[in-house]
């Protein structure tokens, strides 16, 4: 049994607690009040907060979690390298009226550890899964984690992590999930490069040069979709791409927007999505643009 606590936010509370939150959550549940909620790793920027600001707006509560989930780092140089910056990201937060911040350790997330294994077919074995083994195994586990404590009827995602939305909505349907999955549109610096947290690793010339990245993608449907084949088109998106000094092209596909599966014709769905990965230096960013979806 949870403590109660009377459901009245004046301020915003930062919580490491499972118990404590619960204890906030299920007082305001009590009293009608919904809950949204902004899954996060930190390492804040305007991406982030426009998920935030539809938060808040849909709902009587917004929480946004801050956890560096160690279990979907296939890499653990990356997972040392992560940005973190609690401070900044706190101030972000309160500006923007958050009511909670959940911030746990990962002790807290996983007092045992979580040996769940998640079958997604065909979703988690292309592109991302490819290259990154393990890592939307850990994705749903932190996630459905999160989801069992915070209990929220909308959570919100960016659709820069495309793989990652079809992966969570999947998760949610297999485990009949009571919340609604809300994905908002990818948010981009001046120069066009799609906000991430992994941008904060880059200098100032690598911003700029990255910035190729979605100048090449945006190009390709301009331009050679569909006068070229989808083969030519991602040759030509990779050949480009890495005729720019720092870019080299990790994977570029053109896949079903519903399946994630590789296509090989324009005509084979109405739904087509290009996604792609980049190293810039060594500093991995991904993006994605959608050629014409008939949903």
């Amino acid at each position: 049994m949870y403590p109660h606590f009377e459901y009245r936010i004046e301020i915003m509370e930062l919580i490491e607690s499972v118990d404590l939150l619960h204890g906030y959550l299920a007082s305001a549940a009590e009293q009608g009040r919904t809950t949204g909620f902004v899954p996060t790793m930190g390492a804040l920027h305007e991406g982030h907060l426009s998920l935030v600001r539809q938060c808040k707006a849909e709902n009587d509560i917004c929480v946004v979690s801050i956890f560096v989930n160690p279990t979907q780092f296939n890499n653990k140089e990356d997972l040392i390298k992560y940005p973190r910056n609690l401070g900044k990201d706190m101030a972000l937060l309160e500006k923007e009226g958050v009511d909670f911040i959940f911030a746990p350790s990962v002790e807290e997330i996983y007092p045992e550890p979580d040996t769940r294994q998640f079958d997604f077919g065909q979703l988690d074995k292309v592109m991302e899964g490819q290259f990154r083994p393990g890592h939307f195994n850990g994705v749903a586990q932190v996630v459905s984690r999160l989801f069992d404590i915070v209990k929220p009827g909308k959570a919100y995602f960016g659709q820069k992590d495309f793989q990652q939305l079809a992966i969570i909505v999947a998760m949610v349907e297999q485990l009949k999930l009571p919340v609604q999955i809300i994905s908002m549109p990818i948010v981009r610096e001046a120069n066009r490069l799609a906000m991430s947290s992994r941008n904060e690793r880059l200098n100032p010339q690598q911003r700029e040069v990255a910035a190729n990245i979605y100048k090449t993608l945006l190009d390709s449907k301009t331009s050679m979709y569909p006068n070229l084949s989808v083969q030519d088109t991602i040759n030509k998106v990779i050949e480009t791409i890495n005729s720019f000094d720092d870019l080299n092209v990790e994977y570029f596909e053109i896949v079903n927007g519903a399946t994630l599966q590789p296509i090989h014709e324009w005509e084979e769905t109405s739904f087509k999505v290009g996604c792609i990965a980049v190293f810039c230096g060594d500093v991995r960013l991904i993006d994605n643009i959608i050629y014409y979806s008939r949903k």
